[in-house]
């Protein structure tokens, strides 16, 4: 599997950005710019092509480019974000699929859908019930998607849904279960671990926050790629956050 992953450059506002659940630390914009380059370098490794949207020097959280769109398929469903001051990241995501040819639809208000709340994994779609998603949101997903079964899922402590659990190639969730309550949930070594992007066939990528549970899961035989993502992971960030992936 390969494709495009859509990004965008974090800007050097970064360090103003959202946090929630964490205490703020100092971020470091250029090294930010750094492990977001080496980042877009570990996709590209594995067949993934980088597209970028506009840059959005005056939105700090604008890296996060997952919470602005949810693609399922070959279709687009533009999100309406939580907080209020991410909104206007959408516009120029939206410029850039259209650029893409990728046919696009809105959450319009009053719902509400952060991209990190939704974890497609085959034909089941979970969505995080969170401060950011509420239901009005998911039930415009779940009609938006009709050949999907959506799957509310209630947190706890955590600001979106892949924040405490998201899907390994062949399908098994990994997560941490006190912030999620799913069945059979394969437990991480250290809490990033939790964060896992599948990049087709056994091949993930992962931070380097968790290094004992990639060696576990290269026990498992899957393949991981490492990337640092230190300052990302101050604002609550994950390797999920910074790409969205169209697979070709």
């Amino acid at each position: 599997m390969s494709g495009i992953a859509l990004v965008r450059m974090p800007g050097p506002r970064i360090a103003e950005g959202i946090v929630t659940h964490v205490r703020r630390e100092a971020v470091d914009s250029e090294l930010a710019a750094d492990q977001h380059a080496r980042y877009v370098a570990a996709l590209a490794a594995n067949g993934w092509r980088a597209v970028y949207a506009e840059p959005a020097d005056d939105l700090p959280d604008a890296p996060f480019v997952e919470d602005t769109v949810v693609v399922a398929g070959q279709l687009a469903v533009l999100t309406r974000p939580g907080a209020p001051e991410r909104r206007p990241e959408g516009e120029s995501v939206a410029a850039a699929l259209r650029e893409l040819g990728v046919k696009a639809v809105r959450i319009a208000a009053p719902g509400t859908l952060d991209g990190g709340d939704v974890l497609q994994v085959g034909n089941t779609v979970y969505v995080g019930r969170s401060a950011r998603t509420n239901d009005q949101g998911i039930r415009q997903l779940s009609a938006l998607l009709p050949e999907r079964r959506i799957v509310p899922v209630r947190l706890t402590g955590v600001l979106h849904l892949k924040s405490a659990v998201t899907a390994l190639p062949d399908g098994t969730l990994i997560g941490d279960p006190a912030y999620v309550d799913l069945p059979d949930l394969l437990v991480p070594l250290e809490e990033p671990g939790a964060h896992v992007v599948p990049l087709g066939d056994d091949r993930v990528l992962m931070a380097a926050s968790a290094p004992q549970t990639a060696a576990m899961l290269e026990k498992r035989g899957f393949k991981v790629t490492v990337v640092d993502i230190s300052e990302f992971e101050k604002l609550e960030g994950c390797v999920t956050c910074l790409s969205v992936l169209i697979s070709s």
